[in-house]
């Protein structure tokens, strides 16, 4: 050794060890990925970030349920899970309704026998203006859907995890949760609301080893934020303050529900994840 520094010379050490590390690094166990024999819900299913965080489930083993408003959109979805080898029921269902939303929970116990994923996607923004300009109507629309649905499915799944004594609930809010957009005040209210939500439930649910996490996206490519990333001097205003010079795709956040829906976030409970290229910093 000369100034800390090994030669290969010296026993052949730095070699064999370069290998050990190699074999190490080979061997490293990514299990904790999969969702084999998991059943999954994802609301907002047809489109989108939903039908991207089904997909995503799927394909790291998950038995997946797709719920939305319109069925033959969800049905494609479906057929998509089951080409890849999966279990997949698509059921019409609205986030507005009360008893749409247990009725949906009855229809995916009563087929799978338990809920191990939940994800709750569905959501409306009907316009956009300032608050002092809403009406009662668009205020009741946005908050029944984005909030109160979240709420009702929550506690109704919420239960069957507490029987189970496991499970994971993972809530899709919005970085206008976190930092709000003018026009877009009411809107940013309700998913400000998701982020309470899943803290007071993971404090509610953790006894019962039941894992309750956000994701609060920033603009994604999808028909839902259209009028966002197609509008180009709004999009230029955007990225100008966001170090990743680009909006995301579905697929990504698809990846970071993955990963709060398996193991690999097993110590993670009550946190709100900004996935917005760095925009909010």
């Amino acid at each position: 050794m000369r100034g800390g520094i090994h030669f290969a010379n010296e026993t052949g050490y730095v070699f064999q060890h370069a290998i050990n590390h190699s074999e190490r690094r080979k061997s490293v166990d990514t299990s904790y990925l999969s969702l084999q024999g998991k059943v999954a819900v994802v609301t907002g299913g047809s489109r989108g970030i939903g039908r991207a965080v089904a997909l995503a489930l799927a394909d790291a083993g998950a038995d997946v349920v797709v719920g939305s408003r319109k069925l033959a959109d969800l049905e494609k979805v479906a057929e998509e899970i089951r080409a890849m080898g999966r279990k997949a029921l698509a059921v019409a269902m609205h986030n507005r309704e009360v008893e749409s939303i247990r009725n949906f929970v009855d229809t995916v116990v009563k087929e799978f026998g338990r809920i191990d994923i939940l994800v709750n996607n569905a959501a409306t923004n009907p316009g956009m203006g300032l608050l002092v300009d809403m009406d009662e109507k668009m205020y009741d629309q946005i908050m029944i859907t984005n909030l109160k649905g979240y709420t009702i499915l929550s506690q109704l799944v919420g239960k069957v995890m507490q029987q189970q004594k496991s499970g994971n609930i993972v809530n899709i809010s919005s970085v206008g949760g976190v930092s709000p957009d003018i026009g877009l005040g009411l809107y940013c209210i309700s998913k400000a609301g998701i982020g309470m939500l899943t803290r007071a439930m993971a404090k509610e649910l953790g006894d019962f080893g039941v894992r309750v996490n956000c994701i609060a996206p920033g603009v994604v490519r999808t028909k839902f934020s259209q009028a966002l990333w197609s509008n180009e001097p709004m999009m230029k205003q955007e990225l100008a303050h966001t170090p990743i010079k680009r909006i995301a795709e579905p697929e990504e956040i698809g990846r970071i529900a993955l990963f709060l829906a398996s193991d690999a976030s097993a110590y993670m409970t009550g946190q709100i994840l900004v996935v917005d290229g760095g925009g909010s910093i």
